[in-house]
C-alpha cells in the first residue's frame, strides 16, 4: 500500500526514518567492501529471473518493501565496483562524499542547463571546471562542463572541432552541402584509440571510414610521422582532415601519445588537436610526470572522466576546450522560451549553451565536493598509489617464471600474460589466449577479484585496471597469487586436449 502523500511525497517524519535507514545501509555497504563479492558470478538467465515475476503494483508498494528489496535482490547482485579488487574496465571506485552529495541534488532537482534553475549550480561548475584545468596544466580560463563520460565528452569535442575547422557552415548545413569536398577525416593511432571515438564518427553521421588509424610506435604511441603522410595523402585526394585525436593515457597500456610533437603537425594543416585523457589525464597533476605531458596545454580540448581515477560517483565526465567561445558557437541555439523576450540582469551562463544536452543533472556538486573534501595533494597521493600498486604488480610478474612481461607499466593500466615456463613459444600463442580468458573468467566466479583479458599486439592478455582509491598492495598480491593458481590448475585440465600443450609435456 502506498505510504505517501496525495502529491506523492513522504510525511516529514517517515521520510526521516527512511533515511537512516537508507544511511545506515550505505554505511554498511561501505564497512563491507573489502569483503564483499567482486562480481555476483550472475548468468544473463539467472539475472533476468530475479524480476522477471514482477509486475507494477496498481496501489503501489511501501517504501519499507521497496527498501527490503534493495537488501535482498538488487545490492547482492550488482558487481561490487567500490571493492579494492574490482580491476575491470576503467571504474572508479566512488567517494563517499560523492554519495552524500548526489543525495543532495536529488533532493533539491536541480537542471543545471539553465541559469535561472539554479545559479549556485552554475557556478559550482564554473569553478570546479577552472579547479580541473589548473590541476592538468591547461590556461585556467579555458571553457568546459561536465558530461555523463568520456564518449559524450569526445562527441562534443570532435563537433567542435569540425564546427570550427570545416571550410563552410556545418551548423547551418550540416554534411549536406553542395560546397563541400571530399570527406571529413579524423585521426588516432591504431592500436591504442578508444572505440569511443568510432561511436562518435557514428553520431556525427561521418561514417566510422572516417577515422583514420595512423600506425603506432613500438611503445603504442602514435607516430607523428605517419601521420603527416597520411595527412598528405588524404588532401592530395581530395578530402577535408579536420581533428586529430591524441590518446593521453590510453586504455590498455596507459601510453600518452607525443602531444607536442602532435601539436605541431596540426598548427602545420590547421586541424583541430583534441586530448582522449579519459582514463589518464589525472596523473598531468603529478609534477614528476609533467615531462610526459608536454604539450597538453596546446590541446584545443582535452576530455577525462572524474569518475574513473578521480573517484568521483557516476556519471561525471568531463570536456576542457581551450576557447570557450568555439564551444559556445558550437552548440548555441536559441528559443525565446529558454531566456525570455527581453534582456534582463537576472541571466548568467547557460550550460545548455555549451554541450548536447539542455536537460541536465546537478553533476558538478559531487565534483566539488569531492574536489574539496580530497584536496589537490589527497588526490596527487591516491594516484600516485595506484601507480605504485602498477609498478609493485610489474615486479610479481616479472619474478614469477610463469608470467610473461608485456610492458612497462606507466600509469595504473597494466597488461601481462600467463605463459607456463614448458611451453613452447612457436606453438604456444592461440593456446595461451584461450589459457589466459579461461584465467579471467574462473577469477571473476571466484568472487575475490574482477580481472578481464583485452587484445595487446593481437594477442588475448590479461589486463588489470588499478584505479581504486582503495586498493592496497595485499589486494594486489592476492589477486596476482590467485591467477598464479588458477593458471596452473587450468593448465594442468587443459594438457590432454590441447595440442601444444602435450609439446610442453615432452619437454617438462
Amino acid at each position: 500500500m502506498n505510504d505517501g502523500c496525495s502529491a506523492g511525497d513522504l510525511p516529514a517524519a517517515h521520510f526521516r526514518q527512511l533515511g537512516y535507514r537508507t544511511i545506515d545501509m550505505m554505511t554498511e555497504y561501505y564497512s563491507s567492501i573489502d569483503e564483499r563479492p567482486v562480481f555476483p558470478a550472475l548468468t544473463a538467465a539467472q539475472s533476468r529471473a530475479l524480476f522477471s515475476a514482477d509486475r507494477l503494483p496498481e496501489r503501489g508498494d511501501s517504501a519499507e518493501a521497496i527498501l527490503d528489496d534493495w537488501q535482498q535482490r538488487v545490492l547482492p547482485n550488482l558487481s561490487t565496483i567500490g571493492s579494492p579488487r574490482h580491476f575491470v574496465y576503467v571504474n572508479g571506485s566512488g567517494t563517499m562524499i560523492g554519495t552524500l552529495a548526489e543525495a543532495l541534488a536529488a533532493s533539491v532537482n536541480t537542471n543545471a542547463g539553465a541559469w535561472k534553475l539554479g545559479p549556485a549550480a552554475t557556478e559550482i561548475e564554473r569553478l570546479s571546471v577552472r579547479w580541473l584545468a589548473e590541476l592538468l596544466g591547461l590556461p585556467a580560463d579555458c571553457g568546459g562542463l561536465f558530461l555523463s563520460g568520456g564518449t559524450m565528452a569526445n562527441f562534443s569535442a570532435v563537433l567542435t572541432a569540425l564546427r570550427n575547422v570545416a571550410d563552410y557552415d556545418t551548423t547551418a548545413r550540416g554534411l549536406q552541402c553542395s560546397n563541400r569536398r571530399g570527406r571529413f577525416l579524423l585521426y588516432m593511432a591504431d592500436h591504442e584509440g578508444h572505440c569511443s571515438i568510432m561511436r562518435v564518427a557514428d553520431m556525427l553521421n561521418l561514417g566510422r571510414d572516417a577515422v583514420r588509424l595512423v600506425p603506432s610506435r613500438a611503445d603504442l604511441t602514435l607516430d607523428a610521422a605517419a601521420l603527416r603522410i597520411m595527412i598528405d595523402e588524404d588532401l592530395a585526394r581530395g578530402d577535408r582532415p579536420f581533428c586529430v585525436v591524441a590518446q593521453v593515457g590510453s586504455v590498455n597500456v596507459g601510453c600518452i601519445d607525443p602531444l607536442a610533437e602532435l601539436a605541431d603537425v596540426c598548427a602545420e594543416y590547421g586541424l583541430w588537436l583534441h586530448g582522449d585523457g579519459a582514463c589518464g589525464a589525472p596523473a598531468a597533476m603529478l609534477p614528476e610526470f609533467r615531462e610526459r605531458f608536454r604539450g597538453i596545454e596546446r590541446l584545443d580540448s582535452l576530455s577525462f572522466d572524474p569518475h574513473k581515477w578521480l573517484a568521483v560517483p557516476y556519471d561525471a565526465g568531463c570536456l576542457l576546450v581551450r576557447d570557450a567561445e568555439k564551444l559556445r558557437r558550437t552548440f548555441s541555439i536559441g528559443a525565446p522560451y529558454l531566456r525570455g523576450s527581453l534582456p534582463t540582469e537576472h541571466d548568467g551562463l547557460d550550460y545548455l549553451e555549451y554541450g548536447p544536452e539542455m536537460s541536465r543533472g546537478f553533476r558538478a556538486l559531487k565534483v566539488w565536493m569531492t574536489l574539496r573534501h580530497r584536496g589537490a595533494e589527497g588526490l596527487r597521493a591516491s594516484l600516485r598509489a595506484s601507480i605504485d600498486h602498477a609498478r609493485h604488480l610489474h615486479e610479481l610478474v616479472k619474478a614469477h617464471p610463469d608470467f610473461e612481461v608485456l610492458q612497462e607499466p606507466l600509469l595504473y593500466l597494466y597488461c601481462f600474460r600467463y605463459r607456463p615456463r614448458a611451453l613452447e613459444r612457436e606453438a604456444a600463442d592461440e593456446y595461451l589466449d584461450r589459457l589466459n580468458q579461461q584465467i579471467a573468467e574462473e577469477i571473476q566466479r571466484s568472487a575475490l577479484a574482477s580481472v578481464m583479458t583485452t587484445r595487446l599486439r593481437g594477442r588475448t592478455v590479461l589486463r588489470l585496471s588499478i584505479c581504486s582509491h582503495r586498493t592496497t598492495r595485499s589486494d594486489i598480491e592476492s589477486t596476482f597469487e590467485t591467477l598464479a593458481m588458477l593458471g596452473h590448475q587450468a593448465n594442468r585440465l587443459r594438457r590432454a586436449s590441447e595440442p601444444c600443450a602435450s609439446a610442453a609435456d615432452a619437454q617438462g
